[in-house]
């Protein structure tokens, strides 16, 4: 019988396995439904478990959040390092992290969505959102700032929402071609 006392702890481990199951509950069923009873019970710790990471359910948010954008964030990055062109590489990345054609694992969509969900209800999460993005603009303004790249990158997030909201698009490959295009030369 596995005794939770002589058991090795792993505190990543679970808090990883908690911020996963915060971010599922938030995607199929609303933040409303993220309780830490909830969230304890899909990872299969106490709610005590949970209160031992996260002191209430905003830091819980909070922390969700800021894993998702980490996440957004690496993807990005990761796509800008193989990008030889300098020029708009940063808004290629972005189309690339934003625009999900299936190839991405469920994963992939999932912090997207994530991303989304919580931006939308909650005004302080916009704000952070909105930090992030001004400094990546602030960061790449020698090579991203544009009128035609700041118009893919708002083209790439209406996409992005459509994803979300069960929108169909019929030919979402050949709007993201058309759109990388858009920023492979300087207008």
């Amino acid at each position: 019988m596995d005794n939770a006392h002589k058991r090795k702890k792993q505190p990543e481990f679970v808090r990883h396995a908690l911020l996963e199951q915060a971010a599922k509950l938030t995607i199929e069923q609303g933040l409303s439904k993220v309780t830490f009873q909830a969230v304890a019970e899909a990872v299969g710790v106490t709610k005590g478990g949970v209160m031992h990471h996260f002191a209430t359910k905003d830091a819980l948010v909070l922390a969700v959040f800021n894993d998702a954008m980490a996440k957004f964030e690496l993807e990005v990055d990761d796509a800008m390092a193989k990008d030889s062109v300098s020029y708009g590489s940063f808004t290629r990345a972005y189309i690339d992290a934003t625009i999900s054609l299936g190839k991405k694992g469920q994963e992939q969509f999932n912090h997207q969505a994530t991303l989304y969900v919580l931006m939308l209800g909650d005004s302080e999460l916009r704000e952070l959102w909105a930090r992030w993005s001004n400094k990546q603009l602030q960061k790449h303004e020698n090579t991203d700032n544009t009128e035609t790249l700041c118009m893919a990158r708002l083209v790439a997030d209406g996409i992005w929402l459509s994803d979300f909201s069960g929108i169909s698009i019929s030919d979402k490959k050949s709007l993201r071609n058309r759109l990388i295009q858009m920023t492979q030369s300087e207008q």
